[in-house]
């Protein structure tokens, strides 16, 4: 089997985006019925702004009891996320997201145009092994120079 680069796992139906002004309890619905579990926030131009995940919404909205309907998405979202380029392996974006600590990566053009979000789910289960050998072989050689 051929290794995919991330623009041949991306489904750019799933790119949901809001305005930076945008209420949680709005992101939210729109995750929902788009049934993806990130948002990307996007200024009036296009550009990327942050994300805000599933998780985020668990651990910077409910745990704080802030208001869904209240709570604009730029107070509790992931400024300037990591990014990655279409032509990049998936097992290269999931090792990147396993050694940052996230399950979602936007895919941006060259010109930085969205096109795309690729998630944790959307890799392969050999892509998957791919990516944790060599995360274990990254923090094997990151022991042993100390």
């Amino acid at each position: 089997m051929a290794e995919r680069i991330v623009s041949e796992s991306m489904s750019p139906k799933h790119v949901v985006s809001v305005g930076p002004h945008a209420s949680i309890m709005e992101a939210a619905c729109l995750m929902t019925k788009a049934n993806c579990s990130s948002v990307l926030v996007v200024d009036s131009a296009g550009n990327l702004q942050g994300i805000v995940t599933e998780r985020d919404l668990m651990t910077r909205v409910v745990a704080k009891a802030l208001s869904p309907e209240n709570t604009e998405v730029s107070a509790v979202m992931t400024p300037h996320p990591c990014c990655v380029g279409p032509d990049m392996l998936v097992s290269d974006a999931v090792l990147m997201m396993i050694e940052h600590g996230f399950r979602h990566l936007p895919i941006l053009s060259s010109s930085r145009k969205v096109l795309g979000v690729i998630a944790v789910r959307d890799a392969s289960p050999r892509e998957l092994v791919d990516a944790v050998s060599l995360a274990e072989f990254h923090d094997q050689v990151n022991d042993a120079l100390g």
